[in-house]
């Protein structure tokens, strides 16, 4: 697909990053036709039928370290003394269109932690359960709950949708007492076990690039969207933000810049531009605009492989790969939380089985305490960041991961489940809390979310970098927009909740 290059106007309003959030709000803000909107993706445009099956098939992951989509980030060694591959998407739909699929909400108690921990206000769960509604397009018939015309398609699946081994982790959860759930995932309760609600169609991940920036919608008169458009920094007159410039030189001015590049680009962004923590923008010799705790904050959900051998002859279908889960807690959980995802997927290097096929019941920590952090390195924007996401730096963490790995060993020995597991492959048979620890610290992973780079929250808050609609302290005519700006995690793949949050902040922007 040819990609031009906007003219050099001036525009109202200009979106760095049309992922998750940056593709939601030039939908929303160019329904305005008398606002002109410019978006700048750093990676290629495709059509909404034109994506390449790498990027389009649910099934496939495979544009993981693929240079061409993805960012090609990882991770300091930190507290388990090994990096990690941290996949971002760098496409029109920016991680949405590389992700796993899953659309589920964040719980209620999560918006409620918000409140009560950092006092943001207009975020209780009557505040965005509007929105959640207003993204959706929902095969759920409940009004209250659910909407039915949105951009954004949220399907439920059902048993029938999903493979054996899926189906007999419902069963074993069941057997210990879980509820099943898989009615509506997005209901009422969370706690159970439940098939989960994804956003894909005839087994194509729709991404936002396809739900809200599909080429009907980029054709509005008012709206502009660049491709191959790697932002460098943002242009100021003082401390007003006025424009954007790329890596290639190209400027472009405007009323209001909002940055959605996610956890790690907007950080990046906002640090090369001078925004940050004094001394660190002083060693890389970058004028500071504003002292920021931008980046002293990072947090990623810890996912480990409680993996099984199983028979190729017995196990059935592998897709779709990512099905089902167990969301549960541990002993540290407070009131209303729910810290423990157990996954099941079949996503699984299958030659390392004896038997030449595995299956996971993946650990995630939904409520991590560990916070790492994020900085660039130098002033070159195509430098690599240095990113900790220091993963069960706390004890506390250590000690909720065994617990979530515990309910996980005795869902694999519960009827039916246990029938289909041949041996359990890590961590190793009967292994104490100690040995536990040494096996995640050799194999654990990342859920792939990272929350928390430019949090929110009040001005005097010593963490905060922006405030409850994301405009950015100190500063004006400048937001961010994504899930750099969650204060703390919320307790599931974040993708619907960034979704939810620019379609809210979009909402006080066109009616300020």
């Amino acid at each position: 697909m040819k990609i031009e290059f906007a003219t050099k106007s001036y525009y109202d309003y200009i979106i760095i990053g049309a992922g998750s959030a940056g593709a939601v709000l030039a939908y929303r803000l160019s329904e305005d036709y008398t606002k002109k909107v410019l978006v700048l993706e750093a990676g290629a445009l495709f059509d909404s039928k034109g994506y390449p099956n790498v990027i389009a098939d649910r099934n496939s992951l495979g544009s993981v370290g693929d240079s061409r989509f993805d960012w090609g980030f990882h991770s300091a060694p930190g507290f388990i003394n090994r990096s990690i591959p941290l996949p971002r998407g760098k496409v029109l739909g920016g991680s949405s269109a590389v992700n796993a699929g899953v659309a589920a909400r964040a719980l209620p108690v999560d918006f409620k932690n918000w409140e009560e921990r950092y006092g943001l206000e207009g975020w209780s769960w009557e505040d965005v359960l509007p929105y959640y509604k207003k993204l959706e397009t929902s095969n759920i018939d409940n009004p209250v709950l659910h909407g039915r015309i949105g951009p954004f398609p949220v399907y439920q699946y059902t048993e029938k949708d999903v493979t054996l081994l899926h189906q007999k982790l419902i069963q074993s959860a069941e057997a210990n007492g879980y509820e099943n759930l898989s009615s509506d995932f997005n209901g009422e309760k969370q706690y159970g076990v439940g098939v989960y609600p994804m956003n894909n169609i005839n087994n194509v991940r729709v991404n936002t690039g396809i739900a809200y920036l599909k080429e009907t919608f980029r054709s509005r008169p008012n709206l502009t969207v660049i491709g191959n458009g790697h932002t460098d920094k943002i242009l100021f007159e003082g401390k007003k933000a006025v424009g954007a410039r790329l890596i290639n030189g190209e400027e472009y001015k405007g009323k209001e810049i909002i940055l959605s590049a996610g956890s790690y680009g907007s950080p990046a962004i906002l640090q090369r531009s001078g925004i940050g923590v004094q001394s660190h923008l002083e060693e890389l010799d970058i004028p500071v605009l504003v002292d920021a705790p931008v980046g002293k904050k990072l947090y990623d959900h810890p996912f480990f492989y409680n993996a099984y051998a199983v028979d190729p002859e017995e196990s059935g279908e592998q897709t779709p790969a990512i099905a089902a889960v167990v969301w549960t807690k541990t002993s540290f959980a407070k009131e209303e939380e729910l810290d423990i995802h157990i996954t099941g997927t079949h996503l699984f290097p299958h030659e390392q089985s004896p038997t030449g096929r595995g299956f996971v019941l993946a650990v995630a920590l939904t409520n991590p305490k560990s916070k790492g952090v994020f900085k660039i390195t130098s002033k070159d924007p195509l430098a690599q960041p240095f990113i900790d996401l220091n993963f069960l730096g706390e004890e506390e963490d250590r000690k909720r991961l065994v617990e979530g790995i515990r309910i996980a060993q005795k869902l694999g020995k519960t009827s039916p489940l246990k029938e289909y597991f041949k041996l359990e492959l890590n961590p190793p048979s009967r292994a104490t809390d100690e040995e536990i620890i040494e096996a995640a610290k050799q194999s654990l992973d990342t859920y792939h979310h990272p929350f928390s780079t430019v949090p929110m929250g009040r001005k005097n808050d010593v963490d905060a970098v922006v405030d409850f609609e994301g405009r950015v302290y100190n500063t004006e005519c400048l937001r961010v927009v994504d899930a750099s700006i969650f204060p703390e995690p919320v307790s599931v793949a974040p993708n619907l909740t960034v979704i939810m949050v620019a379609e809210k902040i979009a909402d006080r922007i066109l009616n300020k």
